[in-house]
């Protein structure tokens, strides 16, 4: 099969065909209609202009500029005038284990882990490429789409290593806008990540994860910010919203479970917290990227 590896149920694009990355080239016209995916995308833009629509807010949008979104973040296009992009789109699942390396990295870890959940870009980084390391990216991402073709069993290696290879390109051309990468993270901050992740629904304090890392609580702050541009509640929250809304696209429990399943057993707190970072009520966005 060499068509695209997406489906979709309304307004949520998903994968199938047990695929997990793919890479392929669209042109808009008008309006693209706003919609979620449960996948990690970058939109290289090589032609064209138009507006791109999200919970970080509108921009407008001209070759060289890159869109990262990660799993759960809503989009769409508007006032699309031949607007040309490269669609690089890989399973959040990817992410946590064959390139969990990429957390390590100080380019890699910024691009994909904290850079868009930093500060109040909401899941969305952006950047621009010059023609150089634009034409570097597209090549990677030229060479991933031939993969399409092949029996992914015997080329998982190969997707693997383009995207990878796609991903490092674009990290170093996008470094100058990177702040705050230069430098690895902290192992401390690695393993307060790790430790809030794996579970998402206990009553984390500041005062216990930094006991768990026997740091003093203000110094483990101080780290977690140089390296994520926030504290480490607050990247807790921005991961537990995430968890939430996968489970508002991909489930059907009643929403004041997810809240508790996330950690925010008050309902109150919860419906603030989401609507804060997706700029809708988990009620909303769960009417308005799923169907029956």
């Amino acid at each position: 099969m060499t068509g695209p590896p997406i489906e979709n149920a309304g307004t949520l694009l998903y994968f199938v065909d047990g695929a997990y990355a793919y890479s392929g080239h669209y042109v808009h016209e008008g309006a693209h209609a706003v919609h979620t995916h449960s996948f990690f995308e970058v939109a290289v833009v090589t032609g064209g202009t138009g507006l791109h629509h999200s919970p970080a807010g509108y921009q407008q949008l001209c070759p060289g500029d890159v869109l990262l979104l990660r799993p759960g973040v809503w989009h769409g296009y508007d006032k699309c005038e031949g607007l040309d992009l490269f669609n690089c789109i890989f399973s959040a699942d990817l992410l946590q284990h064959e390139l969990a390396w990429t957390r390590e990295d100080a380019l890699l870890g910024y691009l994909l882990w904290t850079g868009p959940n930093s500060a109040r870009r909401r899941g969305v980084l952006t950047g621009h490429l010059d023609e150089i390391p634009m034409e570097e990216c597209i090549s990677q991402l030229e060479h991933l789409e031939d993969l399409r073709a092949r029996p992914l069993d015997l080329h998982r290696g190969d997707v693997i290593g383009r995207l990878s290879l796609f991903l490092s390109c674009l990290a170093r051309a996008l470094a100058g806008e990177l702040a705050g990468s230069t430098r690895p993270a902290h192992p401390a901050v690695l393993t307060a990540m790790r430790l809030m992740e794996s579970d998402p629904a206990h009553h984390w304090t500041l005062t216990e994860l930094a006991a768990e890392l026997h740091l003093v609580p203000g110094y483990l702050v101080r780290l977690f910010k140089s390296s994520t541009g926030l504290p480490p509640m607050a990247y807790l929250s921005r991961h537990r919203v995430e968890l939430a809304a996968d489970r508002l696209l991909h489930t059907d429990e009643p929403i004041n479970r997810i809240g508790e399943a996330v950690g925010w057993p008050d309902q109150n707190y919860f419906a603030r917290r989401f609507k804060s970072h997706y700029g809708l009520s988990a009620t909303t966005y769960r009417a308005r990227f799923t169907r029956a």
